[in-house]
């Protein structure tokens, strides 16, 4: 513990030093577990140095605001945080956060009492939740620059998004308990084959269906999802559980026994 407060201190020091040059977002000292330390003295310096106080709303409540749903319909992240939101998405916070939802989710998995008859599904979305496009990302802004379907649909079909760690310990996790996954993305048919190709080569096998939404219908994404998933219980399955990055993955009846929300201040679906 007192190895901890001192690099807290020492890290504290160097970014008032630096501060003032706007160099505190470069500080990249980190804790034993490998998380980046400048994440957790953030606060103590108005969260993001001085790109969290150039606005009226600091980063990281900005995106508190977005993981509770209460922030909606934006269509990127504030030019103001694109640092932040990169730190975030590449340091070991994002790792960290990822961690204490699937560690939960896991929790929940194995204290379930399973029928036997196999009928039990879990539905995963794809985008930042099995699969991260981080890769793209990283190029765009992490969410400041606006959207473009062409750009990332040349980006799908080339199949080459890797998984997101955490969400293949409890995929895998699941399987080994006798729970199907059920995979289940606002995806359009024509991506069916990249997508397919995709999860396969990052190791996600095995799965129940793998469900798209087709090619030429125009529906919001709750509807769709939602819609699946009564499709899923009509023809017997129980959904156990549902994971995914986006509010518009979890909401609507039937959600499943339990919904859990993945980490993903980039961007925003409606």
């Amino acid at each position: 513990m007192a190895a901890v407060v001192a690099k807290l201190l020492a890290a504290f020091l160097v970014a008032l030093a630096v501060s003032g040059a706007g160099a505190w977002e470069d500080v990249k000292l980190e804790l034993d577990d490998g998380m980046p330390l400048i994440h957790m003295l953030r606060p103590l310096l108005s969260t993001g140095g001085h790109l969290g106080r150039k606005g009226r709303v600091p980063c990281d409540s900005w995106r508190f605001a977005v993981e509770t749903n209460t922030l909606r319909g934006w269509k990127t992240i504030p030019a103001r945080c694109e640092k932040y939101v990169g730190n975030y998405m590449m340091g070991g916070h994002y790792r960290s956060d990822s961690r204490a939802v699937v560690n939960e989710a896991i929790a929940y998995a194995e204290g379930l009492k399973l029928s036997g008859n196999g009928n039990e599904v879990w539905v995963f979305d794809v985008d930042e939740t099995t699969l991260s496009n981080l890769p793209y990302y990283a190029k765009h802004g992490f969410g400041a620059e606006p959207y473009n379907w062409t750009t990332f649909g040349n980006y799908v079909q080339e199949a080459n998004a890797p998984a997101l760690p955490e969400t293949m310990r409890l995929y895998k996790r699941l399987q080994a308990l006798g729970i199907k996954p059920v995979i289940l993305t606002g995806r359009r048919e024509d991506k069916r084959e990249a997508t397919a190709k995709n999860l396969a080569s990052e190791g996600y096998t095995g799965y129940e269906k793998l469900l798209l939404k087709p090619q030429d219908v125009k529906v919001h994404s709750v509807e769709f999802k939602s819609g699946e998933r009564k499709k899923l219980e009509d023809a017997g399955y129980v959904i156990v559980g549902n994971i995914g990055d986006q509010w518009t993955d979890l909401l609507g009846e039937p959600e499943g026994a339990r919904t859990f929300k993945l980490p993903d201040p980039m961007y925003y679906i409606g």
